[in-house]
């Protein structure tokens, strides 16, 4: 354990000495990469410091206990000794945890698409469920929320909704929401009181910088269009609302949430460089099949991962064998957290698995 964090000290020293050269300064996208590495190599050490106090600790109380010549001294470093060993163990556990390779992503904002699947009207209503469920959450542990674009249901809820959301560590959080929610309740168009199953999508994507994905202008086509629903005098009065083609895969991004044609414009783009670059991740996952089968995080984007169930009162989470929780009111209102440590958990355990077996 002292080897690796020995390693990582001397790595946390380099990357120390060079976000103060002004070459890597002038660099915005070297000198970001090197802050979250040094960041994360902080935590590490200062956690490797500990764990050497400790071991130090240890060392004193056995030599004392060795020696045997004071007996009060004696029984104060039997004391230390015990104290020092437990402090180990755990600082131990938290180190390997600590040395798990992590996403780079996982501290990006994210692009959420939320899509009404089968089910009708009643598959819009429980998209618009789950988006309030996410919003509180977001609000909850104070990050932003922002709507791109929203395509409203019938009956209420959305056939689709997209919201971007930006704060501390938000996609190695909200990238376990990625999938099928399926919900079974009785819809309110029902008169024979039977339940129904319904289903909607989410898609979490990691927000692209411009440094992330470059994207090639001269593939996009920019359509500019009059916005439309409801809204203030601008509406249907100026072309404000951006809709663009992505020549090369097909892809259409809209958005006609902000007043400007120049802010449509920039959000649309967010969205549309974090498809792709989410594509591009993809890819890279597809190549690497065992590490994308042990990530709770990363399934089939067609899987079913959890059922909310009403007249149970029951939510159960398909990807973790036993998750099932039957407090489905305080979980559609944003109680989510408790579900989202579960996956986090069972996650952390497979990649740390994984890296025990590498070294």
């Amino acid at each position: 354990m002292l080897e690796k964090i020995q390693i990582i000290k001397q790595r946390f020293d380099e990357v120390n000495d060079l976000i103060i050269q002004p070459d890597i300064i002038s660099d915005q996208k070297r000198y970001t990469k090197l802050m979250k590495e040094y960041k994360d190599l902080k935590l590490i050490v200062d956690k490797g410091e500990l764990y050497s106090e400790a071991l130090e600790n240890v060392s004193e109380a056995e030599e004392i206990i060795a020696d045997g010549s004071d007996a009060e001294m004696v029984d104060m470093a039997k004391m230390q000794l015990e104290e020092a060993k437990e402090t180990i163990a755990k600082l131990e556990e938290e180190i390997r945890f600590m040395l798990i390779p992590k996403d780079p992503d996982d501290a990006k904002n994210v692009v959420v698409e939320v899509r009404a699947g089968t089910g009708g009207d009643e598959a819009s209503i429980f998209a618009g469920d789950l988006y309030r469920m996410y919003s509180k959450y977001c609000s909850d542990k104070g990050w932003k929320v922002d709507v791109v674009s929203q395509s409203d249901g019938t009956s209420g809820g959305f056939k689709e909704v997209i919201f971007e959301v930006s704060g501390e560590d938000v996609y190695g959080t909200l990238k376990f929401e990625a999938g099928v929610h399926r919900v079974q309740r009785v819809p309110q168009t029902e008169t024979q009181g039977r339940v129904h199953t319904s289903a909607a999508t989410v898609m979490v994507l990691p927000e692209a910088e411009e440094f992330d994905y470059e994207l090639d202008m001269t593939e996009v086509r920019i359509e500019r269009t009059t916005s439309t629903g409801p809204g203030g005098q601008s509406v249907n009065t100026t072309y404000s609302a951006i809709k663009l083609h992505h020549e090369p895969t097909g892809m259409i991004v809209s958005c006609q949430d902000q007043k400007s044609s120049h802010k449509n414009l920039e959000k649309a783009l967010k969205v549309l460089r974090s498809r792709l670059y989410d594509l591009e991740l993809a890819k890279q996952q597809a190549a690497d099949s065992e590490k994308r089968k042990s990530m709770v995080s990363s399934g089939d984007r067609s899987a079913k991962i959890r059922t909310y169930n009403y007249p149970q009162g029951r939510v159960t989470d398909h990807r973790v064998p036993g998750l099932t929780l039957y407090d489905l009111s305080n979980i559609i209102n944003g109680d989510i957290q408790k579900i989202i440590d579960e996956l986090m958990l069972a996650e952390n355990t497979e990649l740390l698995k994984a890296n025990d077996d590498q070294i």
